[in-house]
């Protein structure tokens, strides 16, 4: 299977590790190790790492930069400072999304570095370049020159601090990075994650991604799949590229309308996002909890009480945080208000549930 499949960094750590391993955005990943309900709540409640690797690193520069970055980015770089991090979305002119990600001000004039979701890499680097028409602008796709480790969790400072000698991050607030220079070569932190927790990603060459991975094994921090790595950013309440975004669906129906900024001259998509937002859109992601312990599962159903269908879910589980049978769900629009009476259809069987706010957990970290 891996021959048809790429292979991250560390890869054959993860096979030393005895990793279950499994296919994700076209990358043979690892999904679980001591298993999901340890590594999530070592996350909660101590310190976890994730191999990150296979999300992908777009660096855009020139003349142009920011004015072609404002154009396919939903959010607005126009006088962000230098490291500086925003969340966003690309989006199709009809407002469906093309990805979300995460753009990183660099440390020099007119320059950027876009995080991509592995699976969408190609996708995103072929759309981006179909953009350029006549702005001056170097779109440098070095997905595969970098590595990535994510650390989160309450102990995640001082575990990149002290195990990684990676001081000054502790300086950083949410949504900001700094450089490092390590033996001559670039490494950067920033303060993100995809968890809830507080946590770091360290993005550096190949090479010193394996060293870095193999320090904070020494140091005792648990390797956790991709398997928690969903748990987690579901109870957080964040989307997940292909579930709660796609090309169908778009950040209003998402409900991230608060990164789409409006006021800005004009991005891809504006128009029609503008126009969805206006007249409200005909669907919505919205949160649901049903009264008992059964799994709502990706593609189930959700239906009034007398038996119509009004959705389906997009992701679900019985939260490990909270002891709740949680999901989210496409529904129309007419059915998204909170405290509607909705149900999922789990085979044979119907379980009643109502709308919740889709954030279910709330984490503790401040900075």
């Amino acid at each position: 299977m891996t021959d048809q499949l790429k292979l991250t960094c560390l890869h054959e750590a993860h096979l030393s590790l005895g990793a279950k391993m499994s296919p994700f955005g076209g990358f043979d990943m690892p999904i679980q190790y001591s298993g999901i309900i340890d590594e999530h709540n070592a996350v909660r409640t101590k310190v976890g790492m994730f191999d990150v690797s296979h999300m992908g690193e777009i660096f855009i520069s020139g003349k142009d930069a920011t004015a072609f970055v404002n154009h396919i980015f939903t959010n607005d770089v126009s006088g962000m400072p230098d490291g500086k991090i925003l969340y966003g979305m690309m989006l199709y002119p009809d407002g469906g999304t093309v990805d979300d990600l995460l753009v990183y001000k660099e440390f020099a004039p007119d320059s950027y570095l876009l995080i991509v979701n592995a699976a969408n890499i190609s996708k995103d680097c072929d759309w981006i370049m179909e953009q350029v028409g006549g702005y001056e602008v170097k779109v440098d796709n070095r997905s595969d020159e970098w590595g990535e480790i994510a650390i989160q969790g309450p102990e995640a400072e001082a575990t990149v601090c002290s195990v990684l000698g990676l001081g000054d991050a502790a300086s950083l607030n949410f949504y900001e990075f700094c450089n490092f220079q390590i033996d001559g070569r670039r490494v950067i932190v920033s303060r993100t994650g995809y968890t809830g927790e507080d946590g770091f990603e360290v993005y550096a060459p190949v090479d010193m991604t394996r060293l870095f991975w193999d320090k904070l094994l020494e140091a005792g921090v648990k390797p956790c799949g991709l398997g928690c790595r969903d748990t987690l950013r579901f109870e957080a309440g964040l989307p997940l590229y292909g579930d709660e975004l796609s090309a169908e669906i778009s950040p209003i129906m998402a409900g991230l309308g608060i990164f789409c900024k409006l006021d800005k001259p004009e991005f891809i998509g504006k128009e029609a996002i503008a126009a969805q937002k206006l007249a409200g859109p005909a669907k919505k992601i919205v949160g649901i909890e049903i009264q008992d312990k059964a799994i709502p599962r990706a593609g189930y159903p959700v239906e009034l009480p007398d038996g119509s269908q009004v959705g389906v879910v997009t992701t679900g589980y019985h939260s490990i945080s909270l002891d709740r049978s949680l999901c989210f769900a496409l529904v129309d629009s007419a059915y998204s208000a909170l405290d509607t009476v909705l149900c999922i259809r789990i085979r044979k069987r119907v379980f009643e549930g109502r709308v919740i706010k889709k954030r279910f957990y709330q984490t503790k970290y401040k900075k």
